[in-house]
């Protein structure tokens, strides 16, 4: 069965709608490296309205331009993209679908599809979040940035469940860019202080 991985850029504080001003400055080649290899374990990207916009806007023009990023951007044009929209869209970027139907059933089918090997979602917040809840992700991959961006959407939102997860790996980079790869998990065992009262540090006499 596929796996359904998001990465997402998101400032210490948890804001995943990234601000230019704020993300750019730390993108070097590490982090580069890092999104590089989040693509590489897909064959189908799966992208909201929002996101898919954005790269249709860009990444076809950079492919022709040549320049730096065009064998990304080729890679990013060749490869499936299954875009989650709740009205009518013209997908002119090559090898782009719009998901028929439910999302979390579109989502199963592709999970379950022999022919696909991995599903990425890159951005797409709103795309995340409902996946989250219907548990259908299964890594989180969080290129958190050293900035407390104070404004902008955040990935968890207000809810009655806790998300219980896993660290995967990490990884410092020399900008203070910590990337974070979280699995979900189960809920630990209820604790409360009384458990953990004999761990609290001791006092010492001064």
């Amino acid at each position: 069965m596929a796996k359904v991985i998001s990465t997402l850029f998101i400032s210490a504080d948890g804001v995943a709608e990234i601000d230019p001003d704020w993300h750019f400055p730390y993108f070097d080649d590490n982090m580069g490296r890092a999104v590089g290899e989040d693509y590489d374990t897909a064959d189908v990207l799966l992208l909201g309205r929002e996101t898919y916009d954005s790269f249709a806007g860009a990444w076809p023009d950079r492919e022709t331009a040549g320049g730096d990023d065009a064998p990304f951007a080729k890679q990013l044009g060749d490869m499936r993209k299954v875009v989650v929209s709740r009205q009518p869209l013209e997908l002119a970027w090559r090898n782009s679908e719009l998901i028929e139907g439910d999302l979390v059933a579109a989502v199963t089918a592709l999970k379950a599809d022999p022919a696909v090997t991995g599903i990425l979602i890159p951005g797409s917040i709103s795309v995340v979040q409902q996946l989250l809840a219907a548990g259908l992700v299964d890594e989180l991959r969080l290129l958190v940035h050293p900035v407390a961006a104070r404004a902008g959407r955040r990935l968890f939102d207000e809810g009655d469940t806790a998300y219980h997860l896993k660290v995967q790996a990490t990884e410092a980079f020399p900008t203070g860019v910590i990337q974070v790869v979280y699995a979900p998990a189960e809920a630990p065992a209820t604790v409360g202080y009384d458990d953990v009262k004999d761990q609290v540090p001791e006092g010492t006499d001064s």
